[in-house]
């Protein structure tokens, strides 16, 4: 429970709610107490300059300080303050505790001159003692000073109170996709790919849910094709083999001869594992980023030339025609034209395998902004629009019946897709049923 978080959320935002509530009840708290004291300050002026007015009053009448010793004396009861009269020459004319009377006098504190407006001069000096700060005096402050400490207390503890319950149900709110990606993780982590999370929100654990949903979506994906290429690999792998040993059983009983014809047999079930396995190890070095590519300026229009007069006796063994639409000139590439003549020659293969007897082949080259384009379209029977996202996929095929007649290993395409992108291009495909497909690739020319 203490590492869940859920918790921490309700910890973070409850101490974040204790803080504000804590600093504004401080900053109120020391305000209140300072216009206190300050109002306390003011009081203690205008006590003194009432006692002032009231000496100045005092002598307006009786033309001198006699008699008044008593005053001051109920003064300093009344106040709780040591009241010390001195006239100008410095002498004690009246103290509210009687010690000082007839003495000079040489205060440590400020005093209040007493000085009526119809005097020229000060008429003596007033002192008064300081004391404790003092209390608030009126009931209406009293009220005011104690009701808002009880405010400040209630409202925070109220405050508090609706603060985690609201931080528990947003809390709620906010982690209930996290648990629906935790739990849609753990079953993907036991090898289901087909939950999904249900979650359409626009906030960023909106947008995390469906990057979620898209990864899952891929590993499954992935996954399927796993399993296909495990089960195309066995497949492709178990013909020539069980071809190979019924040959080899058949010479062993005596039933075939190994004449040349045999032999030759053997072999070509011996070259279909070989290049199936080069191929595989070719496309797993490509994959892996650690196919050497040995690339130098080439001459695109020869290389194409040699790749397509290299393919013609093949077409024309299958009855296919096979034409370039090459320009004049062509910009220089910087290229390996070993693997790049291998795609252009996987393009090919696919095109011979797919087009009938009288269809047309044509390979063609045109610059672009900063690449080359290579097309290779033919006239054969095209492929369906729901099979075009996956023809580059190993082992992928539209006829999913692998018959030979249909093609090789079904690795031409992907191997053809990983060699134009380790070469910085790109490679797709068009095709309408019916009517052939097209398919062009990019090399850079800078």
């Amino acid at each position: 429970m203490i590492h869940s978080l859920q918790f921490r959320l309700i910890a973070a935002f409850t101490l974040v709610i204790i803080v504000a509530i804590g600093s504004v009840f401080f900053f109120i708290y020391h305000t209140t107490i300072t216009e206190v004291h300050r109002f306390g300050e003011r009081f203690e002026s205008m006590r003194a300059h009432r006692i002032e007015m009231e000496l100045s009053n005092y002598y307006y009448r009786q033309r001198s300080w006699d008699g008044i010793q008593p005053y001051v004396e109920q003064w300093g009861n009344l106040y709780e303050r040591r009241i010390i009269l001195i006239d100008n020459e410095g002498v004690v004319v009246a103290d509210s505790q009687g010690d000082l009377l007839g003495e000079p006098y040489q205060p440590d504190i400020p005093g209040v001159p007493v000085s009526p407006p119809w005097e020229a001069s000060a008429l003596g000096v007033l002192y008064m003692s300081p004391g404790p700060p003092p209390e608030i005096p009126f009931p209406p402050l009293s009220v005011i000073y104690l009701g808002v400490g009880r405010f400040l207390l209630w409202g925070g503890l109220v405050a508090i109170a609706l603060s985690l319950l609201i931080t528990f149900f947003l809390s709620r709110r906010i982690l209930a996709p996290v648990k629906a990606l935790t739990l849609t993780a753990r079953r993907l982590g036991k090898g289901d790919f087909s939950p999904r999370v249900q979650f359409k929100d626009k906030s960023e654990v909106g947008e995390l849910a469906q990057a979620f949903n898209v990864m899952a979506e891929n590993l499954e994906r992935d996954e399927q094709l796993q399993r296909n290429m495990i089960a195309d690999v066995a497949h492709e792998l178990r013909t020539p083999l069980s071809n190979l040993r019924g040959y080899l059983e058949a010479i062993r009983d005596g039933v075939i001869k190994p004449d040349v014809n045999t032999i030759r047999s053997l072999d070509e079930e011996a070259s279909l594992l070989s290049r199936l396995v080069d191929d595989l190890q070719e496309l797993s070095l490509v994959e892996a980023g650690e196919l050497k590519l040995n690339h130098q300026p080439q001459d695109l229009a020869k290389l194409i030339n040699r790749t397509v007069t290299a393919m013609r006796a093949q077409a024309t063994t299958k009855g296919i025609s096979v034409s370039l639409e090459l320009p004049d000139k062509l910009p220089a590439v910087n290229i390996d034209s070993h693997r790049i003549s291998q795609v252009l020659r996987n393009l090919l293969e696919n095109a011979l395998a797919h087009t009938a007897k009288d269809g047309t082949i044509t390979v063609a080259a045109k610059p672009q902004s900063n690449c080359i384009e290579v097309t290779v379209a033919d006239t054969g029977e095209g492929i369906p629009a729901e099979d075009l996202p996956d023809i580059f996929e190993r082992f992928y095929r539209v006829d999913k019946s692998r018959t030979r007649t249909t093609g090789g290993s079904g690795l031409g395409l992907t191997i053809a897709k990983r060699l134009v992108e380790a070469h910085g291009g790109k490679i797709e495909a068009r095709s309408e049923l019916g009517k052939g497909s097209c398919f062009s690739f990019t090399v850079p020319t800078s």
